[in-house]
């Protein structure tokens, strides 16, 4: 794979079965079923726990909104008010929003403010 550009790594990726899957973190402690949407991708899995879209040629399944990361006090107001204003204008324009954001104890990470986390 030395030398190799991006395609032909997932393409090879594909072809060996090398997939990644979605799961669904269970906030509940499987006491109750969780209905969030805190989702994380891992290649440890067989299968999706939430169903994937079957998508139509050109059709999006929607704009990622990539978070900051880890907050320090004192700068977590500032970056999580710029992910929720992103979030809540795409839901204005009607377009499905996917935050990726590692620290879970934010507004952007509220399974209310986008479409899946």
């Amino acid at each position: 794979l030395i030398k190799s550009d991006e395609k032909s790594i997932r393409k090879t990726r594909k072809e060996m079965g090398i997939v990644p899957c979605v799961k669904q973190i269970d906030t509940l402690a499987a006491e109750f079923p969780a209905r969030t949407n805190y989702l994380y991708m891992t290649y440890g899995g067989l299968e999706n726990d939430v169903p994937q879209p079957d998508l139509k040629q050109g059709e999006e399944s929607g704009v990622v909104v990539l978070g900051c990361g880890a907050y320090r006090i004192g700068s977590s107001c500032e970056f999580d008010w710029c992910a929720v204003s992103c979030l809540r204008a795409l839901r204005n324009l009607n377009r499905k929003a996917i935050m990726i954001n590692y620290n879970p104890e934010t507004v952007s990470t509220d399974y209310d403010e986008c479409d899946r986390l």
